[in-house]
C-alpha cells in the first residue's frame, strides 16, 4: 500500500524547491498549480511522518518490553495509534479528483413547478450563499433571470475559496450538489393549503484559474447579441448588451445579460464557458479511461433526483447516501455540512473499495 509514498515524498520535496525560487512567481498560473499540488501532498507528508514515528516507537517499546513494565504497558496503546495512523495514510493515498482545489461556478435553474420552482431556486441559492459564508468563501452572482414573484428562473454564481488544500476546496465540497433537488411544501400561490411538489436543477462546474488553461478557437464560437429582458420578458435595456455564446464543437451555450456593458457580459460568458469546457474535458477523460476514478455519488446530470426537501416534516433526505435529518430549517439557512459530508464519506468508501480491488 505504501509503495507509492516514496515517490510522493520526493515530489513534495521537489515542489518545495521550486516554490522557493522567486522566478516561479513570474508565472502566476504555474505558481498556483505548484501550490495546489504542494498543498495536496502536505497531508500525505505529515501522515507518513506520524506513521513512521509511531512505527519506530512501537518497535522500541517491544524491544524494551521484557525489561521494563512501563514499555510493555505502552505497546497496546502504540499499536492502536499506529493502526489509526496507517488507516489515515491509506485514505490520503486514495487518488483525488484533480479539480478538488478549484473554485466553482454553480448554476440553479427552476424546474417543474413554475413560480414555485423559481422561488425554491432562490431558496437554494440562499442556502449555498449562507454555507459559503460559513466556510469563509466569497460569492459573486454572474447572471440571473428573475421570475415575476421574485424567484429565479435561472441564476449563476461564482464561489471562491481561500485554500489551496484540495480537501478544503470549494469543488471538493460542492461537486456533489449537481442534480435535481425536489421540494415538497405549500406554495405561496396556493390558497387551499395543499402540498405541491416542484424541483430545481443544480449544475456545478470547476472554475478555470487562467484562460490559457482551456484553448478556445475563435472560429469555434458563434456570438449573438440582443437586448436584455427582465421578469415577464419586458426589455430592461435599450441597447444590445446581452450576449449569447455558442461553442460549436460541443454545442455548449452560455448567455449573459446582467451587466449593462456588452463587453462585461461577454467576459462573464467566456468565464462560464471555460468552466463548462473544463468539466466537459474531464467527462471525456473519465469515459475514455476505464481505470479513471468515477464517483458513484457526484453527477453532472440534472435529470437525477438527488435530494428531497420536505417542509411539512422539516425533513431533508439525500437519496444517494441515505442521509436523513429533521432540521430542514437549519439546512436552508446554510447548515448543509452534514449532508455534504455524507456524500464525501460515501465517495471515499467507493474509492477505498476500488483501491483494494
Amino acid at each position: 500500500m505504501f509503495e507509492s509514498v516514496k515517490g510522493l515524498l520526493d515530489e513534495h520535496a521537489d515542489l518545495q524547491k521550486q516554490l522557493s525560487d522567486p522566478a516561479v512567481y513570474q508565472d502566476q498560473a504555474l505558481a498556483r498549480k505548484l501550490g495546489r499540488r504542494s498543498a495536496q501532498l502536505n497531508g500525505i507528508v505529515e501522515a507518513h511522518s506520524r506513521w513512521k514515528q509511531l512505527s519506530d516507537d512501537l518497535e522500541a517499546a517491544r524491544e524494551m518490553a521484557s525489561e521494563d513494565p512501563e514499555f510493555a504497558a505502552e505497546v497496546p496503546e502504540l499499536e492502536t495509534s499506529l493502526a489509526a495512523a496507517q488507516e489515515k495514510l491509506r485514505r490520503l493515498l486514495i487518488p483525488r479528483d484533480p479539480n478538488d482545489a478549484r473554485n466553482v461556478i454553480l448554476e440553479v435553474k427552476g424546474g417543474e413547478g413554475g413560480d414555485e420552482a423559481a422561488l425554491f431556486a432562490a431558496d437554494l441559492l440562499r442556502m449555498y450563499a449562507r454555507y459559503a459564508e460559513s466556510k469563509g468563501w466569497k460569492t459573486e452572482i454572474l447572471s440571473s433571470t428573475e421570475s415575476d414573484l421574485g424567484g429565479y428562473k435561472d441564476v449563476q454564481v461564482a464561489i471562491k475559496g481561500t485554500s489551496n488544500d484540495p480537501a478544503e476546496g470549494v469543488y471538493a465540497h460542492l461537486k456533489y450538489e449537481g442534480g435535481v433537488h425536489r421540494v415538497q411544501r405549500v406554495p405561496v400561490t396556493e390558497s387551499q393549503g395543499r402540498i405541491h411538489t416542484s424541483a430545481a436543477g443544480v449544475l456545478v462546474f470547476p472554475e478555470v484559474d487562467e484562460p490559457e488553461e482551456i484553448e478556445i478557437n475563435a472560429n469555434d464560437l458563434k456570438i449573438d447579441v440582443y437586448r436584455s429582458s427582465g421578469p415577464g420578458g419586458q426589455s430592461v435595456n435599450t441597447t444590445d448588451s446581452a450576449v449569447r455564446i455558442t461553442h460549436l464543437p460541443t454545442g455548449i451555450v452560455v448567455a449573459m445579460q446582467n451587466e449593462k456593458s456588452q463587453l462585461q457580459n461577454r467576459e462573464a460568458a467566456m468565464r462560464v464557458l471555460r468552466s463548462r469546457l473544463l468539466a466537459h474535458q474531464q467527462e471525456q477523460i473519465d469515459a475514455e479511461n476505464a481505470e479513471a476514478r468515477k464517483s458513484q455519488v457526484r453527477t453532472m446530470d440534472r435529470s437525477e433526483r438527488i435530494r428531497t426537501y420536505n417542509y411539512p416534516e422539516n425533513r431533508i433526505a439525500d437519496h444517494r447516501t441515505g442521509y436523513k435529518a429533521y432540521n430542514l430549517d437549519a439546512v436552508m439557512d446554510g447548515d448543509i455540512g452534514p449532508v455534504i459530508q455524507s456524500c464525501i464519506d460515501l465517495d471515499e468508501q467507493h474509492r477505498l473499495e476500488a483501491l483494494g480491488e
